[in-house]
């Protein structure tokens, strides 16, 4: 038998074993701390962009024999201004974990979850894969049995996009050499999106690449001296297929390993390009680890189990 309630700090240790099962499936070796997990659960203000959103939260536990086997993160948005349209007096469930043996007792903490939404009023569901760790975004492949259930519930992705996950070490990402173009000089800047970004660099005449930290400072490990970095790069495309991308690459990786760091994330949206890109990072030593789907959204009025 099943017993639903809300999350106690007593219950941190089981949480924190169960979401972790699940983190590490999606990216090898990595971890979340107790601690990390509890801010998440009680406070997202460390989310740049929409921890500031949230009005409310709550965190649902399914219990069998004083064993946590199903635990489910909400949070509601609110309807001013500052929201974006997409998650104006909206709700969402962050997270759902269990262990896939214990299917029914999944259920029945989405169910409640399904129910506390529509208490909420929310007319818009969205549902994700959101830990904090590295690469948990969206639900990975890793993660059938999750989305077994959201699509039981009648979520529907098909209006989000898929992402594949690469790591890889820094040490296999050969030295930069010299610039491919003549006159490309170098610039390493604070970068502009996020608090966390280290570094930004930009090739004068041409685009920038950015590294976003998401290791140490927010809690959230892999194994010694490791720093797991998103990165992003653009060239103009007058200038692209002379190697500048590859440099600008390997520039921050050679940064990034005088940092004392040694390995790297990345992603890249499935598209018609998916192909190109995961050339692109085998050739930097970067394989796929995980195929992940975002943009699991429902009608908050339609009723019931679909």
């Amino acid at each position: 038998m099943v017993e639903v309630r809300s999350f106690a700090r007593r219950d941190r240790e089981q949480l924190t074993r169960l979401v972790n099962a699940h983190v590490a499936t999606a990216v090898p070796g990595a971890s979340v701390p107790s601690a990390t997990l509890l801010s998440q659960l009680e406070h997202p203000l460390g989310e740049y962009v929409v921890g500031p959103w949230v009005v409310e939260l709550t965190t649902f536990v399914g219990v069998e024999r004083d064993r946590i086997v199903a635990p489910a993160h909400l949070r509601r948005y609110g309807d001013d201004d500052r929201v974006s349209d997409g998650y104006r007096s909206s709700g969402e469930i962050v997270w759902l974990v269990f262990w896939p043996n214990d299917l029914e007792a999944g259920r029945a903490v989405r169910d409640a979850a399904l129910s506390h939404l529509a208490g909420w009023g929310c007319h818009v569901w969205h549902a994700d894969g959101t830990l904090p760790a590295p690469g948990c975004f969206g639900v990975a492949d890793s993660w059938p049995h999750v989305q077994l259930l959201y699509q039981e519930a009648g979520f529907d992705a098909d209006g989000g996009q898929v992402e594949v996950v690469y790591a890889g070490s820094l040490e296999v990402v050969p030295p930069p050499g010299a610039p491919p173009v003549v006159g490309l000089g170098l610039v390493r800047q604070v970068g502009p999106w996020e608090p966390r970004s280290t570094p930004f660099w930009t090739v004068r005449s041409s685009g920038p690449t950015r590294w976003t930290q998401t290791s140490r400072e927010a809690g959230r490990t892999w194994p010694s001296r490791v720093g797991p970095m998103s990165a992003t790069t653009w060239v103009r495309e007058d200038l692209r297929g002379q190697g500048i991308g590859t440099w600008l690459f390997a520039h921050s990786a050679a940064w990034l390993r005088l940092g004392g760091l040694s390995r790297l994330l990345a992603y890249g949206i499935e598209d018609g390009h998916i192909e190109r890109t995961t050339r692109y990072y085998a050739r930097l030593g970067l394989s796929p680890i995980s195929r992940t789907v975002r943009g699991w959204r429902r009608d908050g009025h339609s009723a019931g189990i679909q």
